[in-house]
């Protein structure tokens, strides 16, 4: 019998406070699709950081092709033929994307001092032309969509030739045809004999492209499965360590006897969005759905001060207002949750607590503008506990959270301002089943409590399961405002494939 590609035996890795992994152990075979799932806080992540050698691991041992390693740098693991895509992106945002690319490795002219901006581009077009990718290597990966960013950040990783490659939710900010061209390449590299370890909260994508699942559970190794023979059910029973009841929301639909909140009237915004008008109600939850780059996180972005449109109006319990801020937003209890959580969202340096009290801390300070530090810390341990965020302490940073725990934080911060309308853009992105089912209980509590709230989801399951309505975008233009109860996929996908007015039903 073949020695696995990959071994892990009895791994273990604390942090103060925290001990991430305990006696963990994993197998990859050479052409391998290995899927590792597990809550977030289970130790996917961290585990995978010490096999990129981002971390060191306190015990015990890591073997490839039989013989053990000591994976003790990034470098160290490029060498050994370990590349990993990042949940969280690692680019650099005034570089190019092939400079991003290459970088540390760019093809040189004069003598070696000076890149060769011709062959560097060069050698990106052709392994984009190998991926079946469509994107300029000369384009600023700060004027990138999130999900191109998530492709660039793959095909860095291919660009190593790495014979055991790790892929930690690469397709959270993809499109379906972007999918279905990742899994294309997965299959491509397994009958190469590449070994993939794939980390992904869809589950329902594991059983197309993976062969075993390793369930991981609180930092701790629970079971290894066939996927041919793994039930989802049971899988996701082993994750949470309890059944999981997936729920189904009763959908309201279209209510005229309930107060509209906000309404937004021909906003445009440089040629990106065309006359977008829709309204909120009282106690609503508005699903917006569409393709990448149809506009839905661009208005989003309108309405919370973080871009501004140059047509349009906005008015808030019938009174029109202008948001140029996002304080303006905050002042008018306008509360927002970017689909980029790290970049636009937290404040990676500060601790848990102050993230969860920014938008709020007036309300905990004194007439000279000092802050009532217990009570403001007493409030931030209530959302905390409220949304289950797992962290040390309120006085650990942000940054050593998990992704879906950052998540929460965020969310956190906005009941803290108890804000009237909420956007979420892209909520439960990175996040696992089971906090999934909590954050759609919380936005049911929130609706039934008279938030009003935006949804953007580029999960068409997850916007018919919790939308009482749907705005369908499609190039800039809404396209379709439909009842949530009476839509179906095969509805929203022709309203969302389609240029032209608006639609359906508007309240």
């Amino acid at each position: 019998m073949h020695e696995p590609l990959l071994s892990l035996e009895g791994i273990s890795k604390g942090f103060p406070g925290v001990q991430a992994l305990s006696d963990v152990h994993l197998e990859l075979r050479a052409g391998e699709v290995h899927a590792v799932v597990g809550e977030n806080g289970a130790g996917k992540s961290t585990l995978m950081k010490l096999l990129a050698g981002i971390h060191q691991k306190d015990a015990d041992v890591i073997r490839i092709d039989g013989r053990e390693v000591d994976i003790d740098s990034p470098r160290a693991a490029q060498e050994l033929g370990i590349s990993i895509i990042h949940q969280e992106f690692s680019l650099m945002p005034d570089l190019t994307i092939a400079e991003n690319i290459y970088i540390g490795r760019e093809p040189r002219t004069g003598l070696g001092l000076l890149v060769d901006d011709r062959k560097l581009n060069r050698l990106a077009a052709d392994l984009f032309a190998r991926l079946g990718i469509e994107l300029d290597p000369r384009t600023r990966v700060a004027d990138l969509l999130v999900a191109q960013q998530q492709v660039v950040e793959i095909a860095k990783a291919l660009s190593f030739d790495a014979r055991i490659l790790i892929m930690d939710e690469p397709t959270a900010a993809l499109t379906e045809s972007e999918t279905a061209n990742l899994f294309r390449l997965i299959r491509d590299l397994r009958g190469e004999g590449t070994g993939v370890i794939y980390i992904s909260h869809r589950l329902g994508e594991l059983k197309e492209i993976s062969d075993r699942i390793t369930v991981l559970r609180d930092g701790e190794y629970v079971d290894t499965l066939p996927t041919a023979e793994a039930e989802l059910p049971h899988v996701i029973s082993l994750m949470v360590g309890r059944h999981l009841a997936a729920g189904s929301r009763t959908r309201q639909g279209p209510q005229t006897d309930r107060p509209v909140v906000l309404e937004v009237r021909g906003l445009g915004d440089k040629g990106l969005l065309d006359d977008v008008s829709f309204d909120l109600c009282e106690g609503e939850i508005l699903g917006f759905a569409g393709l990448v780059g149809a506009g839905r996180t661009e208005t989003a972005r309108i309405l919370c001060g973080a871009d501004r449109a140059d047509r349009g109006q906005i008015l808030l319990r019938g009174r029109p207002v202008k948001i140029r801020t996002p304080a303006d937003a905050a002042r008018l209890r306008i509360g927002y949750l970017s689909e980029d959580r790290k970049r636009f969202g937290l404040m990676l340096d500060q601790d848990v607590g102050f993230n969860i009290l920014a938008s709020s801390l007036a309300d905990h300070a004194n007439a000279l503008g000092f802050i009532h530090d217990g009570p403001a810390r007493r409030s931030a341990q209530t959302y905390a506990e409220q949304l289950r965020i797992r962290t040390p302490s309120l006085r650990s940073e942000v940054r050593t959270l998990s992704g879906g725990n950052q998540q929460k934080v965020i969310l956190a911060r906005w009941l803290a301002r108890d804000c009237d309308v909420l956007i979420f853009d892209e909520p439960t992105r990175g996040i696992d089943v089971g906090a999934k089912e909590e954050i759609y209980e919380l936005l049911d509590r929130l609706a039934g409590e008279g938030k009003s709230i935006i949804m953007i989801s580029s999960e068409l399951p997850e916007v018919l399961r919790m939308a009482d309505r749907i705005v369908v975008m499609c190039e800039g233009k809404v396209t379709g405002v439909l009842d949530g109860a009476a839509a179906d996929q095969r509805t929203v996908m022709e309203y969302a494939t389609r240029s032209g007015a608006h639609g359906g039903i508007a309240r």
